[in-house]
Order: structure tokens, then C-alpha cells, then sequence
């Protein structure tokens, strides 16, 4: 089928929620993808961050085909290997003591949000399962986890919102203490705000927010969707951060582009939620579990070494444009912002994928780039030329 057709088929059958570019994407191989008429574009998006092994990936590819021969799907009433096995690879080398599988990175924040309340209740009764948030944070879709996201916007038309939920300024612990009443039960986080314009952290802030979970007995909630599995440079973000969460989620990238999450726990949380408290009938699907085993795998010293240079090689890159457009460059390993002046962001996006180039935007002023993590230098220097020429 022509983008016509698809096109025509979508706006007769599909509900119109996505703001869609005006390409169909037909295949792909490593960081590259090509349309339906066949033009070529370098990739920037990795699917929001979820093919972390790139396209037509051989191994990626063989050991979802295999596991389909066996068993597609079971229910969790049922053992399977995959999911045991990527258990095991998955929670050491995170340094947690359990894991959880799901289905999305939205559905993963859910639960911690309900491992964190039910935590609290146990130990303290009612009264206690206020959760801080930082403004300008993005955790979801769902009623409890738009709430849970610090951005007004998100807040209309779909009431009455789940309670419980407050929000302070990022990088501020007077105005995290200015929310902090005895009815809190946990502080939540990303360590790289992504929908909220790619702003990093500070790591003083973030150790000072640890140490007041710990004193205050709440718990530590890091948000890991976007920033984990390899994506900064080191599996998870906190890793650069010298924390220790207490649960912490993950999705987009684990599975290399099918759809998977989770959240991982520390032995203090190890069994707050019990047989009935929690489930996901997809969740630990074989086949996704299969393929995040392949994802791990790929995940050595030496491939998230390379993240980070690549990550460094391609912010530089941006720099060196010397474009005034570019009002700066931040991020960590392959999760990147650049900050956009002169002209909007979403038409600067445009005329980059006119040219060949796709970028995701955030915020109200940054391009959002979140490339495969197996993209060679000489697909950033192909997506860096592009730029060039748009923003000379």
C-alpha cells in the first residue's frame, strides 16, 4: 500500500488521537528507515526510545520467531523460561531484589504508585499515601499516572482525577519541604525529564532527595520508562547518580520494540505486594520476555561505553553546528536535547524530515533526540549533515 491509502485507511478507522508526521514508515535496518515511496531517512526516534537495538536486528528478530513456535503466550498461572530468565539478568545487574512484569511504562508506574501506598499502609495505617512529584514531570497516560505527571495540561477534561498527589519545583529542596506533611508515603521522579523538555537532574538534589526518603521513611520512586535500559549510557540513570531507589520502572527500550515494562524492587520492598495484590495478564509475555531477553544481553561494559561516546560524538556534533538556532546542547549517552531558538521547534522537526532526518520534540522549545543505540558514526554524521544544511 501508497501513504495514500494507509492514510485514507487511518482516518476512516482510527481514532485520531496521534498528531501523525505525513510519512508511513515501511522498513528499516540499524538506525535507518524508509518510507512507503521508498525515501531514506536517518532515525532520531528509535520509536520514542523503544528500539534500542535498532531495526531487522537478526538476533532480536530470531529469538521472538522461535519462542512463537513454542508458546506465544500463557498465563501468569503458568511458569515460563523467558521471563525467569530475563529476571535474572534484569534485577542484579540493577542492584534490586525483584522484578515485576507488564505491559507499558505507564502500567509500570501504576504499580509503583501502588506497591509505595500499599508500603505505607501496612506499616503506618491510613492517612499516609500523599506521593511528590516534580513539576514538569511526565509519567503517563492513565487517570492516576496524569495526576501522578507535574504539568498542568494534562490535567483537564477527563474528571475526577485520582487524589493524592502533589508537586514540587525540580532541583529544590525548599519547595520539595514545603510539601512535606505527614501524610506523604514517597517521592517520585525521572532523573532526565523527557516529555518535559530533556532536563537532567542535578545530582546534589537528587542525593539530597534520597537522604530525606530515608530519614522520613519514604519510599525512593524513580521513573526509569525513558531513561533505562542502556539509554543514558549506563543500564539505568540512577546508576550515575549514586543512589539507591526503592522501586524503580522501566519499558520502551527492554524489549527492543515490543511491548513490555516493569518495575524492579529493593529487599525492603520485596514483599509489599503478594499473590492477588498486583497482576498483568500480559505481563512476562513470552515473547516480549524473549526478546528483552536478546536486549540484555546486548547490554555490556564495552556496548554502554560505546552509548556514551556515541552520545558525546553526536552532542558535540550539534554544537559544532554553530547554528543560531541552537541555544544549547544537554542530556546523557543517547537521550539528548537541544534547545531551539528562532523558529519552532515542531517546524524545525518538519523541515528535518523533509530532508531526511526524523527528531521527536519536547517541551515548549527542544528537539528530542533518542537515536537506536546500535547507530553508527556514519548514520550521526548522515543526521548531522541534515542538520547542517536546515540550519545553516
Amino acid at each position: 500500500m501508497n501513504f495514500s491509502e494507509i492514510k485514507k485507511l487511518d482516518e476512516s478507522y482510527v481514532l485520531q488521537t496521534y498528531g501523525r508526521n505525513q510519512i508511513a514508515i515501511d522498513r528499516g535496518r540499524g538506525a535507518t528507515l524508509w518510507d512507503t515511496e521508498g525515501k531514506e531517512y536517518i532515525d532520531f526516534t528509535s520509536g520514542i526510545g523503544v528500539c534500542s537495538l535498532g531495526y531487522a536486528n537478526e538476533a532480536w528478530a530470531k529469538a521472538i520467531y522461535d519462542q512463537a513456535m513454542k508458546v506465544g503466550h500463557i498465563s501468569n498461572l503458568f511458569y515460563t523460561e523467558p521471563y525467569a530468565r530475563l529476571a535474572s539478568k534484569l534485577v542484579p545487574a540493577a542492584g534490586m531484589a525483584a522484578a515485576f512484569f507488564g505491559n507499558s511504562g505507564a502500567e509500570a508506574n501504576e504499580g509503583m504508585i501502588k506497591l509505595a501506598r500499599k508500603y505505607s499502609f501496612e506499616k503506618y495505617g491510613k492517612g499516609r499515601a500523599t506521593i511528590i512529584t516534580l513539576k514538569n514531570s511526565f509519567h503517563g497516560r492513565t487517570i492516576t499516572t496524569l495526576k501522578a505527571t507535574g504539568q498542568d495540561h494534562f490535567h483537564e477534561y477527563f474528571f475526577p482525577f485520582t487524589e493524592g498527589f502533589r508537586y514540587a519545583e525540580a532541583n529544590n529542596m525548599d519547595s520539595l519541604m514545603a510539601e512535606a506533611d505527614g501524610d506523604v508515603c514517597a517521592v517520585m521522579m525521572e532523573l532526565i525529564q523527557g516529555e518535559g523538555g530533556v532536563n537532567p537532574l542535578q545530582r546534589e538534589y537528587v542525593q539530597s532527595v534520597a537522604k530525606l526518603c530515608r530519614e522520613k521513611d519514604w519510599l525512593l520512586l524513580i521513573d526509569e520508562v525513558q531513561t533505562g535500559i542502556g539509554r543514558t549510557g549506563t543500564l539505568f540513570a540512577f546508576q550515575q547518580f549514586d543512589i539507591e531507589p526503592d522501586v524503580l520502572t522501566f519499558a520502551k527500550g527492554i524489549a527492543g520494540g515490543l511491548p513490555f515494562g516493569g518495575f524492579l524492587v529493593n529487599e525492603k520492598c520485596r514483599n509489599v505486594l503478594r499473590a492477588g495484590d498486583h497482576g498483568s495478564t500480559f505481563g512476562g509475555n513470552p515473547m516480549a520476555a524473549a526478546a528483552g531477553n536478546v536486549v540484555m544481553d546486548a547490554m555490556t561494559p564495552a556496548f554502554l561505553e560505546e552509548v556514551q561516546k556515541k552520545g558525546e560524538y553526536l552532542r558535540r556534533g550539534i554544537a559544532a553546528l554553530n547554528s543560531p538556532y541552537v541555544s544549547g546542547v544537554r542530556g546523557m549517552g543517547l537521550m539528548i536535547g537541544a534547545g531551539i531558538q528562532g523558529m519552532a521547534h515542531k517546524e524545525l522537526k518538519d523541515k528535518l524530515m523533509a530532508e531526511g532526518l526524523l527528531c521527536l520534540t519536547a517541551g515548549s522549545d527542544t528537539l528530542r533526540l533518542l537515536p537506536p543505540l546500535v547507530i553508527t558514526e556514519a548514520e550521526i554524521d548522515k543526521g548531522l549533515e541534515i542538520m547542517a544544511r536546515v540550519m545553516k
